[in-house]
């Protein structure tokens, strides 16, 4: 099982630091809503895997079961045993959902076609906003528009009179007169 890929994502993930492990850590990446995938170990016990489907709910998360022991996810994370880890990168979460669905399409396929959609969105999303400060950073605006043409003339807006007081100051309410 060690030359497994999903091993071998997870273990970049952690060197990433896209990887929460432990029932805490877990916990609180659910709550703040950064946790894009919650994994449970095949022998996880009862009371961690209703855990898992609780944090699943509090923050709208998908929660998979994998078919590895808590020793081997241990063993790929440097620790003795880990029943319960959260993926927090949308990009970690479809490869895994994708590589897990590879292995028994049945089980997890669905899964893996919904966080493939979440992470396409999470990759629009970014390229959005990578265009904006971009265009930010050129002052870019709206394309100039030709003026129309002497015949088709505009119509002018009608000026508004604006009473000003003493200083040049625009007056408002009460203390405007007629």
């Amino acid at each position: 099982m060690s030359n497994d890929p999903i091993l071998h994502l997870l273990g970049m993930a952690k060197k990433a630091g896209r990887l929460e492990v432990g029932e805490e850590p877990v916990g609180a990446a659910c709550r703040a809503r950064q946790a894009r995938l919650v994994l449970l170990a095949a022998d996880a016990a009862p009371n961690t895997r209703r855990r898992a489907a609780h944090f699943g709910e509090a923050g709208n998360v998908l929660w998979l079961e994998t078919p590895f022991s808590k020793e081997e996810l241990g063993l790929i994370l440097g620790r003795s045993s880990c029943a319960m880890l959260a993926l927090t990168d949308a990009g970690f979460a479809a490869a895994a959902g994708e590589k897990l669905a590879a292995q028994d399409p049945d089980k997890y396929g669905p899964a893996a076609e919904k966080l493939r959609q979440k992470a396409d969105r999470v990759l629009q999303r970014q390229k959005e906003q990578r265009q904006h400060e971009k265009n930010l950073r050129r002052g870019r605006q709206k394309p100039w528009a030709a003026p129309p043409p002497p015949g088709e003339e505009a119509v002018p807006q009608q000026n508004k009179t604006v009473k000003r007081g003493p200083g040049g100051r625009r007056l408002t309410g009460k203390f405007r007169h007629s």
